[in-house]
């Protein structure tokens, strides 16, 4: 018997652990034993977004309720596939659950792609699974850090790489919300050693402040209800926190200094609904990290943007050393708590969880 935590999707503080019955595995099917998985702010945008972004469908739940995608690392336990073996492991997008059922397609000696019917209208980039054995970016001593920050970072990294390519639209200052996130914190590294001409200015909540000012990563740290002494220079905002309020202060206090908007997450889920009204300055931008990972992969080649982000990567791994403390967990029911503390808002910045369900 598998287990899952099916979260209530228009209330995602509403969730539960049941069991699963995974029945008998189909002809070239792999199942999965999920070995670990990070919960972060990333998992929290996926369930708020859910439905506008299609995040439900990849493995869907009972009824109304859903099961969260999270980032992990999985164990072959019973292959009817000849190209997959027991016991190899595989890194990729989990469900938060203790099983996973997948129809490896385009198999090679690096990974494969879930060729399963109802994940084929998403993103191919969550579909793909590296198989570690021949996997360039798997250490062994950072399984924990590649879970919590590697989706985060190259979403990060991304945003910067769509700033870049526009001339940063002539602004000479970034303006990010939920500072102290992962995602913002990626963002501010590869901002750091790729355009340091940019002022990075990061919002945060007050008692996040001193981890935020000790990571090193922002010229400047305010608080929400500081925004007020942003200078009125030609600038970018990048949202993490959907919170509608502070958008709005951020739209109002910038006005036509405010170059571009963009939105990328909702770790605030208190604060998502409702939109932002008509405020001064550009209409907010969503980001979708998948395609703009197209484009840049088209653009320089994979080889070339696996390389730059592998360099980046690195850098952001030895800023971040020591600054965050990596607790593990074990069981599904942990992995709720989590997850709804989580969208809550209440878990240490300073602190990484990993799940072992």
């Amino acid at each position: 018997m598998s287990q899952a935590v099916h979260v209530l999707r228009d209330a995602i503080f509403d969730a539960e652990v049941v069991d699963v019955d995974p029945g008998p595995l189909a002809d070239k099917a792999v199942r999965l034993e999920v070995e670990s998985f990070s919960v972060t702010s990333n998992n929290v945008t996926y369930a708020a977004a859910g439905d506008r972004m299609g995040y439900w469908n990849f493995f869907p739940g009972r009824g109304n309720r859903g099961v969260v995608p999270m980032w992990g690392h999985a164990l072959v336990v019973e292959s009817n596939h000849p190209e997959i073996g027991l016991g190899e492991r595989v890194y990729g997008y989990l469900p938060m659950a203790t099983h996973l059922d997948v129809e490896p397609g385009r198999v090679s000696e690096s990974g494969f792609t879930d060729m399963s019917a109802h994940r084929q209208p998403m993103a191919v980039i969550y579909n793909q699974y590296t198989r570690l054995t021949a996997d360039p970016e798997h250490d062994p001593a950072a399984e924990g850090e590649r879970m919590i920050f590697g989706p985060l970072f190259k979403t990060g990294y991304l945003i910067e790489t769509m700033f870049s390519s526009e001339d940063w639209f002539g602004a000479e200052a970034m303006v990010m919300t939920s500072a102290s996130s992962k995602t913002a914190m990626a963002l501010a590294s590869v901002a750091k050693d790729k355009s340091p001409q940019i002022k990075r200015i990061g919002l945060t909540s007050p008692g996040n402040v001193p981890f935020t000012e000790d990571s090193g990563l922002y010229d400047t740290v305010l608080t929400y209800d500081q925004v007020g002494q942003l200078a009125a220079v030609r600038s970018v905002s990048v949202d993490f926190a959907g919170n509608a309020a502070v958008l709005r202060a951020i739209h109002e206090q910038l006005g036509d200094k405010l170059a571009y908007s963009c939105l990328v997450g909702m770790t605030h889920i208190d604060g998502r609904g409702g939109g932002a009204g008509a405020m001064p300055g550009p209409e907010p931008i969503l980001f979708f990290a998948p395609t703009y990972a197209v484009a840049a992969i088209k653009q320089k080649g994979a080889a070339a943007f696996g390389m730059a982000i592998a360099h980046s990567w690195r850098k952001f791994l030895h800023e971040m050393k020591g600054s965050i403390m990596i607790e593990r967990k074990h069981g599904l029911a942990a992995a709720r708590d989590t997850f709804t503390a989580m969208a809550g808002g209440k878990v240490d910045p300073a602190i990484g969880i990993v799940i072992e369900p």
